[in-house]
């Protein structure tokens, strides 16, 4: 059976969560995929760049003390790939929107070295997509990244799996769930800051919420998903973008009163001429619309195909497993063919 050696760079609260998860399914894995794994290669920026080439051990992941193996330790990614034996990488470090850097060059670097790359970064896929996608068709791995939009929400695979040949024409999302508990909040008579708080509490807002409430983040989803499942080619400069920061308090109330309650809707459409156009600000939503029951944390895509005037995927009140499944699933999916493989020879 084929062990299969994991590198995970970023070993933040979903590092943690994903090597949890990872011990929790192996008999899953084992069993139905015939998957063995063990983790090779830690990357952190304050503990530096750390492998163990015959692999940590449980319980040094899941205290999160890790410790390093190799003499020389490796001084930057491509050494450490090599130092771990890396067969997949897992790219969880933080979004930088403007450029997807340093993850986009992790990316590249995995690949390169011959390795399948699993990632939550969304950078990767708004500023690097065909790329990085074209190197791996060219190098036969993987360039997976299912938890960059919506936790484990499955919307790439679904499209590539289950949806061949259907056309996307527009979609929208309540994206966001900091900018949804801000405004709830809001509307039930607390503040601004009271609701960033909330948010922050909840463990989904930053300690500065300004990526969240000012609509960058959304920007970078739909910006992604766009990419993707549109053939699209946007930037972030190509978003009309409008946050929440500037909606007045007394007319997030009344619309809430109203029942057409404020949210945070990140919208795509393609237009008659070929070119697709994409939006981000607040949106009343009224009851009879897609997004009408998304509360609290929870995310939402509404779809409209060709062959499908309607599709809506909710996901209810997601958390870091949640996350951390969809870096599994990718996993599982990049190398069960390989499992497969070394269990019939």
């Amino acid at each position: 059976m084929k062990i299969f050696n994991l590198c995970l760079l970023g070993f933040g609260n979903v590092g943690r969560a994903l090597a949890r998860l990872l011990v929790e399914k192996s008999e899953e894995m084992r069993g139905q995929f015939g998957i063995e794994w063990r983790v090779t290669g830690v990357a952190t920026r304050r503990a530096g760049w750390l492998t163990a080439p015959e692999g940590f051990s449980i319980e040094e992941l899941l205290s999160g003390e890790v410790t390093s193996r190799a003499q020389p330790q490796p001084t930057n990614v491509k050494e450490w790939l090599a130092a771990a034996r890396c067969d997949v990488l897992f790219e969880t470090t933080s979004l930088e929107p403007q450029t997807g850097e340093p993850a986009i060059s992790h990316a590249r670097a995995a690949l390169e070295a011959g390795a399948h790359v699993v990632t939550a970064n969304k950078g990767t896929i708004v500023h690097a997509y065909r790329e990085l996608s074209e190197l791996a068709r060219e190098k036969g791995r993987r360039f997976m990244f299912e938890a960059a939009v919506a936790d484990c929400l499955p919307i790439f695979s679904l499209f590539r799996e289950t949806l061949p040949a259907a056309r996307l024409s527009a979609f929208g999302g309540v994206l966001n769930s900091t900018t949804t508990v801000v405004l709830e909040e809001i509307a039930a008579g607390r503040t601004f800051g009271e609701g960033v708080r909330r948010a922050q509490h909840l463990g989904v807002a930053e300690t500065d919420p300004a990526h969240d409430v000012d609509g960058w983040d959304a920007a970078v989803k739909v910006c992604a998903l766009a990419n993707v499942l549109m053939g699209a080619s946007l930037k972030l400069e190509d978003v009309c973008r409008r946050g929440i920061r500037d909606l007045k308090d007394e007319e997030v109330r009344a619309a809430h009163a109203a029942g057409r309650p404020f949210k945070l809707v990140a919208r795509a459409r393609l237009n008659e001429d070929g070119k697709v156009a994409a939006t981000v600000r607040p949106e009343r939503v009224a009851p009879e619309e897609p997004f009408a029951s998304v509360t609290g944390t929870t995310l939402a895509l509404h779809f409209e195909l060709d062959v499908l005037p309607g599709l809506t995927l909710i996901e209810h009140d997601p958390n870091l497993k949640s996350t951390a499944y969809g870096l599994l699933a990718d996993f599982i999916n990049a190398v069960k063919g390989e499992a497969q493989s070394a269990s019939d020879l």
